[in-house]
């Protein structure tokens, strides 16, 4: 059974509702110096830590740590149509969302002669991280490397862990959709040691540092992320999956039931939640459950999660209260299963992603909505946000000003600068007016 929080006779302050959210016990910080540890030995020792690490954690070490193009080929040409089709078609709708999410240049003119041009800049080498382990996730290479493809990048690294069933290669789906994109540098690496790998290099096999990680992953890669962010960029530190369910009384409980195990799936520390004004309908939620999970082959897994601290069914009194639990608790997965679904959503002001209505599950997002699905998780959609094409551009300011319109503004850099002491900025302008 699924923890039950009791928020029916009002909202407690934010700092006590922040406290009652449900999360794992093991979050990031309590991988950190293990993590430290393998991205360290990464980075002294290169390719024989990483093989060393793979044999450790890993399908044990691959044959080449950077995969040859032949396999990659081989891997597409090893497709059956229906998954060619099904990945073509998620190509094509990721490409299109995220064509939308690239900013326009644009000019500002501040007076004659005073312009400032914005412009996004696309990163020059990204290095994208593609989780192996429990599950094989074609999906994100997808979702990773269509955005940097819209946003211009020109230099793409793709990892994923080495398979023990695939004789320590990467799984052929991941290279096989890495293969349909286009993208000819994969290698076979994961977890910590992976993320220590992008960020400094690793000569031996070609790999050259990068200037942005991106790409979800366990707690240790969340940890590596935190670590070497500011030698390189990072997205966030993604972790285990969440979802988050807000529905009353006229949802389907069936439906519901089926998203909150649909994410339960992927991990014994992923999240579901669910907040509903209805004792009853939780649970009718919750007896649909066991049917569900009986016919599927990770059920022991699913119900681990489940039935673990970071899931819950929280009671509130109304909508407005859930739309406020919800943003405390920032999920990254975010449904919406109501009588008056828009009325909700103009409530929300922190989520990953959004899926509005009985006919919008996050396993569509996964998969084929063409919203991106790497997404903040562990209460980060509170200030950040998800994988977008706009994640890989740098916004850059570039000033053009005429002598006349810099003699415009003369007179208040100077007294700016004065007030400040720092007078030889304001002699910078008057050199050139005076002139």
């Amino acid at each position: 059974m699924m923890q039950r929080i009791d928020l029916r006779r009002g909202l407690p302050a934010r700092a006590e509702l922040l406290r009652l959210m449900p999360r794992a016990a093991g979050d990031v910080s309590h991988a950190v110096d293990a993590a430290r540890v393998l991205v360290e030995d990464v980075r002294a020792h290169g390719a024989a830590a990483l093989q060393e690490q793979a044999e450790r954690f890993d399908g044990g070490a691959p044959e080449n740590v950077r995969v040859p193009a032949a396999e990659i080929a081989a891997a597409v040409a090893g497709l059956t149509p229906e998954l060619r089709e099904a990945l073509d078609e998620a190509i094509r709708r990721v490409r299109a969302a995220s064509a939308a999410q690239v900013p326009p240049a644009s000019v500002t003119t501040l007076a004659d002669g005073a312009e400032v041009h914005q412009r996004w800049q696309p990163m020059r080498r990204v290095g994208l991280y593609v989780p192996g382990g429990k599950a094989v996730y074609p999906s994100s290479v997808v979702m990773n490397v269509v955005p940097a493809q819209v946003a211009g990048v020109g230099s793409i690294a793709l990892v994923s862990p080495p398979q023990r069933d695939h004789r320590g290669a990467v799984h052929p789906t991941i290279l096989a959709a890495a293969g349909l994109l286009g993208i000819d540098e994969v290698y076979a690496m994961g977890g910590a040691g992976a993320i220590g790998a992008l960020a400094y290099g690793v000569p031996s096999i070609g790999l050259e540092p990068v200037d942005l990680v991106t790409g979800p992953g366990n707690n240790y890669v969340a940890a590596a992320k935190r670590l070497v962010r500011g030698v390189v960029g990072i997205d966030a530190e993604a972790g285990a999956t969440e979802i988050l369910v807000i529905a009353d009384d006229t949802a389907d409980p069936a439906f519901v039931a089926a998203d909150l195990i649909s994410q339960a799936e992927h991990d014994e520390q992923a999240g579901s939640v669910l907040v509903t004004t209805s004792a009853a309908f939780a649970d009718a939620v919750e007896a649909a459950i066991p049917g569900q999970t009986a016919v599927l082959g990770t059920a022991v897994r699913l119900q681990t999660a489940l039935d673990g601290p970071q899931s819950a069914v929280v009671l509130v009194d109304s909508l407005a209260d859930a739309a406020t639990v919800s943003n405390a608790y920032g999920p990254e997965h975010l449904e919406i299963q109501t009588a008056d679904d828009d009325a909700v959503l103009a409530d929300i002001d922190a989520a990953g992603a959004v899926f509005v209505g009985p006919s919008t599950p996050v396993s569509l997002g996964d998969y084929l909505a063409g919203s991106n699905h790497v997404l903040p998780t562990g209460g980060q959609a509170r200030f950040g946000s998800g994988l977008s094409a706009s994640t890989f551009l740098r916004p850059q300011q570039v000033i053009r000003y005429t002598a006349d319109a810099l003699a415009q503004v003369a007179p208040h850099i100077v007294a700016l600068s004065t007030e400040e002491q720092l007078p030889a900025h304001g002699a910078a302008v008057t050199e050139r007016v005076n002139r």
